[in-house]
């Protein structure tokens, strides 16, 4: 396995070095180690480092993780994957977060099944910044009416955005990009004081995110080496 501590050390420099270059705190930027199809060994060991925030983008293998990894109170799980209504249940029951909210429907039947003994679930709506027909998420000019309408849904919390442009060799593309988000954010932030959350960058456009007012990066490979995918991930 590789040397999963030694990555995640690397990891965090990155992430301050490149908060550093643009004048921010690295204590701004949360570290989400995105751990689908991971074996729980390799999330074991991340825990060991001290990592305690996960993503995951299938519900039932992020369930099994969850109940696998119950000893450890503080951890914090992430849903980051497309959610379909007939796994919505799973989501509020075991997810302390969902990324990916682009429908109504969607967040009310979270908010519904959202169990009364658990604190609201946090959730981000996911924006379709470079409009891929291939991507979920909804455009900007719809982000206003959606807003609203989760805000007034009683068991969750609106923490902010999420999204996952298609990918970009130029930075200077890369950054234009996430200027739009982060204009986006801050509209957000000023309607919803509640509103902290911009989940963007991965391991590729990590540096570019950050210097755009990301407050969350969901790394995976860096971390974890290449994925290795196998029938049962979903």
């Amino acid at each position: 396995m590789h040397n999963i501590e030694q990555n995640l050390h690397d990891v965090r420099n990155h992430i301050t070095l490149a908060a550093q270059k643009c004048g921010r705190s690295p204590e701004e930027i949360t570290l989400l180690a995105v751990s689908k199809t991971r074996p729980v060994e390799a999330i074991a060991k991340a825990i060991a480092t001290g990592q305690r925030e996960f993503g995951e983008n299938y519900v039932q293998e992020g369930v099994e993780k969850i109940q696998q990894l119950a000893n450890y109170h503080d951890l914090v799980w992430h849903f980051i994957g497309p959610l379909q209504s007939n796994k919505s249940r799973l989501v509020a029951e075991y997810f302390d977060w969902c990324h990916t909210i682009d429908r109504l429907k969607i967040a009310q039947r979270l908010s519904e099944q959202r169990p009364k003994n658990k604190l609201p679930l946090n959730v981000l709506i996911q924006i379709n910044i470079s409009g891929e027909n291939s991507k979920s998420g909804i455009l900007l000019e719809e982000l206003d009416d959606l807003a609203a309408q989760i805000n007034s849904l009683p068991n969750l919390v609106l923490r902010g955005l999420m999204a996952i442009p298609a990918p970009e060799d130029d930075t200077q593309q890369q950054i234009a990009v996430f200027r739009q988000m982060e204009q986006a954010f801050i509209k957000l932030k000023a309607q919803y004081p509640q509103a902290d959350t911009l989940s963007m960058g991965m391991t590729e456009d990590m540096a570019a995110a950050i210097a755009c007012g990301s407050t969350l990066v969901r790394i995976g490979t860096a971390i974890f080496g290449a994925r290795q995918y196998s029938p049962s991930t979903k």
